[in-house]
């Protein structure tokens, strides 16, 4: 592929926020978009949510407070997400988890993900003469640990940190050095005793996750500086037990990202330039988030996405999942329908997923089959309702 093509997909792809800075759009971009795709198959078949949903190894993406409920004191998950896969074949996000429960009360978690963002090749025409230049692998990562601690038997809450590094040289002339920052996540998780609705048994969950609080990215000196995505992630769900073999679990979430709205920019003389995003601090960033729309309180709705998904389990081996995201169309138009499943053995659980996108902006993902693998390295299922999801 050349040079220009792929350097315009690397940079549609991460969406930094230096491309809208002169643009008319109020839409928030951050750096490292990548922290906010699903990295398994299980929350992005219902519509890209899991801060509520029943403890499983991908917790560590969601909300880590949930793995002291886990039925299960280990496991480790595997998974691959090809992105732009309608474009080209190199751009992927990769992710490794485990996670261990140290006692009843306490519990542990590690991650590694890995985006890339392909080969591009460097070409100077010489003489009517293409001379390759090198080969530059644009990449971005993040290792981070979690501990979560019950706090009684039904409350739980977790901090998380993060290593971040964006390392995205795009030209063979530049000297450009990866930016890295920390992150921190803040979680808690409620699951609730099992109850009776109508003639069936049920059971709530809810979850909160204040994700990648930390300061922005510098990639050189002198030059922008891009938030993180801190993101706010509030949830609920109902798992509805029909029998011994089936349930269904109904799940809903909000998300609202905590970095400032693009304000409007103007030149010595009055001139209008377009929007881009105030230059404060992270944390100023974060409190302002919640007022700072220039279109007041209906604007700040608009900046609120939300997902509701719903999965059915049968004999704790085989699930049926659907969702859809939604966000707002002068925000990002995200707009998409899911459909996953999963298929459960005493030692490993493989999921599926597949995105069809309803908004007139095309997904990344759309028409992308997304798989991830999770084994049980705790000798079996040991008898959660919704053990296949896990």
């Amino acid at each position: 592929m050349n040079r220009i093509y792929k350097v315009l997909i690397v940079f549609i792809a991460l969406g930094l926020s230096a491309l809208s800075a002169q643009s008319n759009s109020r839409v928030i971009t951050t750096g490292v978009p990548f922290l906010l795709i699903s990295p398994d198959a299980r929350s992005a078949g219902m519509g890209e949510l899991g801060v509520a949903t029943s403890a499983d190894v991908y917790s560590q993406q969601w909300n880590p407070a949930k793995y002291v409920f886990s039925e299960k004191s280990q496991g480790v998950g595997i998974s691959y997400t090809p992105y732009l896969s309608k474009l080209v074949d190199d751009i992927f996000l990769a992710n490794v988890t485990y996670f261990s429960k140290n006692t009843e009360r306490s519990a542990w978690g590690a991650s590694l993900k890995y985006f890339s963002l392909g080969d591009i090749e460097f070409n100077d025409l010489v003489n009517n003469t293409i001379i390759q230049q090198g080969i530059e692998r644009p990449n971005e990562l993040t290792l981070d640990i979690s501990y979560g601690l019950l706090l009684n038997e039904k409350f739980s809450m977790a901090v998380a940190g993060r290593f971040i590094r964006s390392d995205l040289k795009v030209s063979s002339d530049m000297d450009a050095t990866p930016a890295t920052t920390l992150g921190v996540d803040i979680a808690a998780y409620y699951q609730g005793e099992t109850f009776d609705l109508g003639s069936n048994k049920a059971m709530m969950r809810h979850g909160i996750n204040v994700s990648n609080i930390g300061p922005r990215l510098k990639y050189d000196e002198g030059g922008q500086k891009n938030y993180i995505p801190t993101n706010l992630r509030i949830g609920s769900g109902l798992d509805l037990i029909l029998d011994s073999n089936n349930s269904v679990n109904f799940n809903f979430e909000l998300n609202k990202l905590l970095v400032p709205s693009p304000i409007a920019v103007f030149s010595d003389s009055g001139e209008f330039q377009g929007y881009q995003q105030p230059d404060i601090t992270f944390l100023k960033g974060i409190f302002e988030s919640f007022g700072d729309a220039p279109g007041g309180f209906e604007e700040e709705l608009k900046e609120i996405t939300w997902a509701a998904g719903i999965e059915y389990v049968f004999q704790d081996t085989f699930a049926l999942r659907t969702g859809y995201f939604n966000e707002s169309l002068e925000k990002g138009s995200r707009r998409f329908l899911t459909l996953g499943a999963g298929f459960s053995l005493d030692f490993a659980t493989i999921d599926i997923s597949y995105l069809f996108s309803t908004s007139r902006i095309r997904n990344p993902l759309e028409n992308t089959l997304r798989f991830s693998l999770n084994f049980n390295l705790s000798g079996g299922i040991q008898g959660d309702e919704t053990a296949v999801a896990q």
